[in-house]
């Protein structure tokens, strides 16, 4: 089985969807035949590398008054999993370089361990993932050798890959992350809760074809305004976006809401 998880680091709902997925192929039964690619799906692409507001200004800047109580269920689905997301450290930033070393890692099969310590990082640290050192430093506790993680920071080794994804993307019709796609089947919330993600995971590939199909489409509410492409976000019950993308300013991180949860 091979599974294409279409994430970016700046996205809170990417971690979490990685913690759920993670448990649900701990106990999918074919664990020891699944493949898993980590695709780049870039929410801000013209975002710089120096950090500018926190994810929880931000916020407050959209939501107003209720951006407290959003800020908190987003903070409480984080720690159901386990995770602690700061969004008053978490600071939007540029990700293109932080894509390009999960692909050397995918070569070294270290892209979970990477994708682990990026998102890390940035939600419970507030690093700038944009950052060569922070990055060189990440690329070190992943144990990747450092002069490999050095050479691509210097050059524009698997730049072509990091934007070959985002076309992929487009191809399989995801618009906002994180979107799982299963065997080459249409995308779904990467999200979801993890029995559902094991009910994904069990699915005859013929029958998982035809339940996708008529499923709910992928779970999209974008986090960060902007203009980079991407769905403008799922009106289900419960998301946590920004408002419509008229009303929001400058450059923004888009990431999938949790309907299930909400």
């Amino acid at each position: 089985m091979r599974l294409e998880m279409y994430a970016d680091v700046l996205c809170p709902w990417c971690y979490i969807g990685k913690r759920r997925l993670s448990a649900a192929l701990a106990q999918h039964t074919g664990r020891g035949h699944v493949e898993i690619l980590w695709r780049g799906y870039e929410l801000a692409p013209e975002e710089g590398r120096i950090p500018g507001p926190t994810a929880a200004e931000a916020m407050a800047g959209w939501w107003g008054e209720q951006a407290p109580a959003r800020i908190a269920r987003i903070r409480s689905l984080g720690a159901a999993e386990g995770l602690e997301l700061n969004l008053h450290l978490a600071r939007p930033v540029n990700t293109f370089d932080a894509h390009r070393l999960v692909k050397l890692a995918a070569e070294r099969g270290r892209a979970d361990q990477m994708m682990e310590l990026l998102l890390h990082g940035h939600h419970t640290e507030g690093r700038n993932v944009a950052d060569a050192q922070v990055l060189q430093r990440l690329g070190s506790e992943a144990e990747l050798d450092g002069d490999e993680v050095r050479a691509v920071l210097d050059g524009d080794d698997y730049a072509e890959q990091v934007r070959a994804d985002r076309h992929r993307a487009a191809e399989h019709g995801v618009t906002s992350v994180p979107s799982l796609v299963i065997d080459g089947r249409p995308p779904v919330s990467g999200v979801q809760p993890v029995v559902d993600l094991q009910r994904l995971l069990e699915q005859d590939p013929l029958v998982g074809h035809r339940s996708l199909l008529a499923a709910q489409p992928v779970v999209v509410a974008n986090l960060w305004a902007g203009s980079g492409g991407g769905s403008g976000g799922a009106q289900a019950e419960g998301h946590d976006g920004p408002p419509p993308a008229d009303n929001r300013r400058g450059s923004a991180e888009r990431g999938a809401g949790d309907s299930a949860d909400g």
